[in-house]
């Protein structure tokens, strides 16, 4: 199964080749802040199931583990990857085309979760 995605624009365009993966919630403050959003919701994708097949991310280092990828035409997030487990890319959920198709398991960072959430 190819699940496909990109950003708003349509500059940037990935796929990936996995049936089933895990999908989090994350309400850390680092995803809020760079999402605009109240949480982020991911899909944990191996790296050898996922290539870009359109278009160049631009890079944040968000921390001393982590670096973000977005669109640099329309600024969508894309991507994050973790320097602990480099094995996997977290893919937002908003950036799919079909969303609907994967549904959170599990949150993680609830300690800074919002609390109307």
């Amino acid at each position: 199964m190819t699940t496909k995605g990109g950003c708003f624009c349509g500059t940037i365009r990935y796929e990936f080749d996995v049936a089933s993966i895990p999908v989090t919630d994350c309400h850390c403050t680092m995803c809020r802040r760079t999402s605009g959003a109240p949480y982020v919701t991911w899909l944990v994708v191996p790296v050898d199931q996922f290539r870009y097949v359109s278009g160049e991310v631009r890079m944040l280092q968000s921390s001393e583990q982590g670096t973000r990828y977005f669109c640099g035409e329309c600024g969508t997030p894309i991507a994050c990857v973790n320097h602990s487990h480099p094995e996997i890319i977290d893919l937002t959920l908003g950036s799919l085309d079909e969303p609907e198709n994967f549904k959170p398991g599990f949150s993680v960072f609830e300690d800074t979760r919002l609390p109307h959430l």
